[in-house]
């Protein structure tokens, strides 16, 4: 039998996107056993997976994560993080390894001088190349994520108002700069005019909080719009559930709204309509949602952009143009009860 590891230590939308090559080589290599390796804290992500044999985490010390991997005598290594310590884990493992290519060159090209060398190639398939000397392929079938049953989340246990269908707003991401101001997340809400349901961690209450008082609050009620109703209705759920409960929602939700970041990519695998919504960061890095099924709502040909192929705690420019100048033209799916 052979033995697959395949590492990626983080993030959450890094190690979603690596689920095509875990199941591409469960399933298209004979008798294989597959087995993970990330950081503890990503482990629920990898757990449900039923193409994954064994997960290993980075806790405390990689001394103690290598001596577990070493008594598996790994027939190849699948290094999808490739960084320094990879690099020492793949050394001293002494295994035939292949490392994805992160281009950083190219990256660094398009920030510094806004010189686009980056391959029309999405990161998926640019994983799924490292397991090419194994015979894999690419299946076609996108993006994994898999819920515990005792996570999924009932929609009837939401406001009533969403009991028959809502829209998701991913209001997080790590970086300020990948995220929308909170003014602008109210205008984005005003525009979509119906039940939402405002996803994030427990970092991101206190804007969501924020966001559902100025919707409950009677001077809002009390203005009318365009189209001549006010149907906007906030159900916060920023910091009441786990990832898999946010998923969870993700999964049930007419579409969903989402920054450069993890729930996006969940958003992909359960295939729903994504507006995705970029600001310093942009999709020719190559990790835009991994499905037809999406729109990018972006502000084009700025001097400034991309600023950082990760993010700031502020606009380096001071204006912020790339999130203060999104226009919110869209058409949404109608409401209905998703699957």
């Amino acid at each position: 039998m052979k033995k697959i590891l395949i590492i990626r230590f983080s993030s959450i939308g890094d190690i979603v996107l690596t689920t095509p090559v875990i199941r591409c080589v469960k399933q298209q290599v004979p008798g294989v056993e597959v087995h993970f390796c990330t950081k503890a804290a990503f482990r629920n992500i990898i757990a449900s997976n039923p193409y994954v044999d064994k997960v290993f985490c980075l806790e405390n010390s990689l001394k103690d994560l290598l001596e577990q991997l070493k008594a598996e005598n790994y027939d190849m290594v699948l290094d999808l993080h490739h960084n320094l310590r990879t690099r020492i884990m793949k050394a001293r493992l002494g295994r035939p390894h292949r490392s994805f290519n992160k281009l950083n060159y190219q990256k660094w090209l398009l920030v510094k001088f806004k010189i686009n060398q980056m391959p029309k190639v999405h990161i998926v398939d640019r994983y799924l190349a490292t397991a090419t000397s194994l015979g894999v392929q690419n299946d076609g079938l996108g993006l994994d994520y898999f819920i515990p049953e005792k996570d999924e989340v009932d929609i009837t246990t939401l406001p009533a108002t969403h009991q028959n269908g809502y829209y998701a707003i991913a209001i997080g991401a790590q970086h300020y700069t990948k995220r929308l101001p909170i003014d602008r997340v109210i205008e984005l809400c005003e525009r979509i005019n119906g039940p939402i349901v405002l996803l994030g961690g427990k970092e991101d209450v206190p804007v969501a909080k924020m966001i559902e008082i100025y919707f409950t609050t009677q001077p809002y009620l009390s203005q009318t719009s365009s189209t001549g109703s006010k149907t906007t209705a906030i159900y916060n759920a920023a910091g009441k559930y786990n990832l898999n409960g946010s998923a969870s929602l993700v999964r049930q939700a007419r579409a969903v709204f989402s920054h450069d970041t993890g729930l996006m990519h969940i958003a992909a695998a359960f295939q729903k309509k994504i507006y995705s919504i970029w600001g310093n960061t942009v999709p020719e890095f190559g990790m835009y949602p991994y499905t037809q099924n999406f729109e990018v709502l972006e502000v084009k040909n700025l001097y400034c952009r991309p600023c950082s192929k990760i993010g700031y705690s502020k606009c380096p420019q001071g204006h912020f143009r790339c999130m203060r100048e999104i226009q919110f033209n869209f058409e949404l799916p109608p409401i209905s009860r998703a699957d």
